[in-house]
């Protein structure tokens, strides 16, 4: 983690490196994290994951104290150990928020996020997801399925195609991009 340091130290920047991993439902974006992950802590790196729900999620369970503060009214809970820490707020916060509290961890992924505006990998598992190439913006990746790895695609300057099962070539890619992935301007 030295080398990382001492890298974004003499960029004068503490500014993470973040890519989204954006896709359609099912298309393997979980699995492909949970994938980088280790390979990008193997280089010693800290990494944090910010996840989009579209649906109301429910972290905490019926019963735990943190819980009943909650159902009692409170906005905002905090439950801390030596090991971890967990802040629920009763309120939606913006990516960009979410990504500048991660600040001192030096990769941020992203999974979902569609229309937001840092640099993405986009998954493809069907010929009905392709849109999305049009769609999505920054993409700096794909990583399609073998079912459809023959198939055309739109040509997009600077895309890196990536097979989706190869996350040691997509986790090489952060690493070698990582300072464009760090300094992408929004």
């Amino acid at each position: 983690m030295k080398h990382i340091n001492s890298y974004i130290l003499k960029k004068g920047s503490s500014r993470p490196a973040v890519c989204q991993i954006v896709g359609y439902k099912n298309s393997g974006k979980t699995t492909l994290l949970c994938e980088l992950i280790p390979l990008l802590r193997k280089r010693g790196c800290t990494v944090a994951v910010i996840k989009h729900d579209g649906h109301d999620f429910e972290m905490d369970h019926e019963g735990t104290d943190t819980w009943k503060q909650r159902q009692a009214g409170a906005s905002a809970v905090a439950i801390t150990s030596a090991a971890r820490t967990s802040v629920i707020q009763e309120r939606a916060s913006r990516l960009a928020e979410l990504v500048e509290a991660f600040a001192g961890y030096d990769y941020v992924l992203v999974e979902g996020f569609k229309q937001e505006h840092y640099p993405k990998i986009v998954l493809i598992r069907r010929e009905e997801d392709i849109p999305l190439l049009g769609e999505a913006s920054n993409i700096a990746g794909m990583a399609v399925w073998d079912s459809i790895r023959d198939m055309e695609f739109p040509e997009i300057q600077g895309i890196h195609r990536f097979a989706i099962n190869d996350s040691l070539e997509i986790a090489n890619f952060l690493w070698q991009q990582r300072s464009y992935f760090q300094n992408f301007n929004i």
